[in-house]
Formats: C-alpha cells, sequence, structure tokens
C-alpha cells in the first residue's frame, strides 16, 4: 500500500521555546506545490524550498507533561474580544474591517494584513501593543492570551507571530490528553513535552516565530479560516490493556498499552509494522513463533515489523504504540 515506506513518523517532541507557527498542506495542495517546485528547479534542500516531498501531513499530538500548543483559529468575536484591548493606532483599520466582515473571508484579509505588514510597520505594532498587553496579562479573563504574547515576545521580538495566541486558540493539554491537526489549520507548540504521531512527510509552510523562510501567498493559499473549537482527545478501549486515541488519519493510529502485576498483552491478529515506546516501567515483549526476548524500558523503543506474526507483551510499563489503521 505505501510501496514498502514507513507511512508515518514517531516521535518525542520536547518544547523547551516556542516553536514556529505553521500549517501543512492537504494532498493534492502537496502534489501540485512538489511538481510546481520540481519544474521550477528550486533545490530540495534550499532555502525557499516549501514542498520537499508530495505528502501531507496531518498529526497527532499527546502531551506527557502539560503541554501548551496554539491550534486553529479562535471564535472571530473573541479575537476581536481580545484586540481590541491592545490594538495599535496602525492596526485600527484593519481590526473594523474585519469587525465589519466577520467571517472567514475577513479573518483572512485580517491575518494576511499582518503578514505583509513591513517590517518598520510591525516594529511599531509590535512595541504598542506588548506595552498594552502588560496591563491584562494578570487577569483571569483571557486565558492567559497576554500573557503568552508577552512570552513570545521575549523570544522572538521583532516577530509578528506575537500575536498568535491572540488569534489562534490556546490550548493546555494535560498528561495522557491529545489532539488532531488536519491539513490547512495553523498551530504552533508552545511549551512542554508530548508524544507526536504524523503522517510521513517535510512539507511546513510557516507563519512566525522562526527564522526560516516564509512564503506568505503559498501559507494563505492552504489554511483554512474557519473558528475552530478544538477536541481534546481521550484514549477509548480497543482491546485488554489497550486504548486507542481515535483520529481521521489513515496513515497512522497512536494508542497506549498500560500492564501490571500478571497482566498479557497480545497483539492483534491482524497487525502491520508498530514502533513501540516505553514511558513508563519495564516490560518483556515477547515473539511466542520464534522463542524471542526483547526487554523494553522506560526511554527506549523498538520496531516489530508486520512479518513478525504476532508478540505479547508483560511486566509493569506504560507504552505508546504507532501503527497503521485497518482498512
Amino acid at each position: 500500500k505505501y510501496d514498502g515506506r514507513l507511512p508515518f513518523l514517531f516521535k518525542v517532541l520536547a518544547a523547551a521555546k516556542p516553536l514556529s507557527i505553521q500549517a501543512h498542506p492537504n494532498l493534492i495542495q502537496a502534489e501540485q506545490g512538489f511538481e510546481k517546485e520540481n519544474k521550477l528547479k528550486i533545490p530540495l534542500d534550499a532555502y525557499n524550498r516549501n514542498y520537499k516531498d508530495n505528502n501531507h501531513k496531518p498529526e497527532c499530538i499527546c502531551a506527557l507533561t502539560s503541554f501548551y500548543a496554539l491550534n486553529g483559529f479562535r471564535k472571530i468575536s473573541i479575537i476581536l474580544e481580545l484586540m481590541e484591548k491592545i490594538c495599535p493606532d496602525p492596526l485600527r483599520e484593519k481590526l473594523n474591517n474585519l469587525k465589519n466582515q466577520p467571517d472567514s473571508m475577513g479573518l483572512k484579509i485580517f491575518f494576511s494584513g499582518l503578514l505583509t505588514l513591513t517590517h518598520d510597520q510591525q516594529q511599531k505594532i509590535i512595541s504598542s501593543a506588548v506595552n498594552k498587553a502588560q496591563r491584562f496579562a494578570a487577569s483571569q479573563d483571557n486565558d492567559n492570551a497576554y500573557k503568552w504574547m508577552i512570552k513570545l515576545h521575549k523570544n522572538y521580538p521583532d516577530d509578528i507571530g506575537i500575536f498568535s495566541p491572540i488569534i489562534l486558540n490556546l490550548i493546555r493539554l494535560e498528561p495522557g490528553q491529545a489532539m488532531f491537526l488536519p491539513a490547512g489549520q495553523l498551530h504552533s507548540y508552545l511549551e512542554g513535552t508530548g508524544i507526536e504521531l504524523m503522517a510521513n512527510s517535510d512539507n511546513v509552510l510557516r507563519g512566525g516565530l522562526t527564522p526560516k523562510y516564509i512564503d506568505v501567498p503559498e501559507l494563505l493559499s492552504v489554511l483554512n479560516f474557519e473558528e475552530k473549537e478544538i477536541k481534546i482527545l481521550l484514549p477509548e478501549k480497543i482491546k485488554d490493556f489497550e486504548k486507542i486515541y481515535q483520529t481521521p488519519a489513515k496513515e497512522f493510529a497512536l494508542s497506549i498499552i498500560a500492564i501490571t502485576g500478571n497482566d498479557i498483552y497480545i497483539s492483534p491478529d491482524s497487525r502491520n509494522v508498530e514502533i513501540l515506546l516505553c514511558i513508563e516501567g519495564n516490560a518483556i515483549i515477547t515473539n511466542p513463533h520464534e522463542n524471542y526476548l526483547i526487554p523494553i524500558s522506560s526511554g527506549s523503543s523498538v520496531i516489530i515489523p508486520a512479518i513478525v506474526k504476532g508478540y505479547t507483551i508483560n511486566g509493569n510499563a506504560r507504552i505508546y504504540k504507532a501503527s497503521i489503521p485497518d482498512d
């Protein structure tokens, strides 16, 4: 199905400082963008290369610690309320235009207007807005949006992306909670450690909080400007000792295996390649068909090829599993 290529990427992400604001194209956009940049003969490692491959990149992030993120555009009414308190005079006309057109197109025009300001205009707006935000940062009525705006300014003092906590949903995941990020959804990981599982692609369109290349027209072409209410995912039981995070992704599935004492986890009859990552405890993975044992402990991982007919796990451990969903 995937021509012998692992269809997902699985990693531990530790955000010591806020990571770039970004989005990923859908499959059609990725195919078209990759072909276009190939025809333009832009080297794959070029600074201004957007599309490194022809694949999309839906992803899932699951918190191991308290994890702060931005994900999708807020309700426009909330954007207007938060912006109103800190809006610099040079931005007033753009904000009024959004008030008069409070829909996805109005939001696209407002966001585009922010990104296309000149460097000098951005600096004046940033300085004024951050000064005003200081007055509201201690309030409990704004879900810490202004606090994060000030934090971002300390890390990226010249970056218009410091407005992102005002414009995007500010999410706090607790350990064990997860969220899914589809194509076109603007996001940033701000702080914390989590498990990240995504389709196998390196296509990233950035929108701020980075010194890397930002292609504003291309970013705007892939973004979904609809208001988003983010669904927090909790794992649901699918078999003894295993719970799964339900997402619409076709390339990957994230589940967690938890065993104690005399528990024995038995792999599904129908399975494909899997990666197991132990985050707590110790366990033994046994291949009963080959009489082969593999110890696994906190911080270690194992890839189990599709050719393995089946396996069991016993011990005391919590293990995240990345796999391919059944068709």
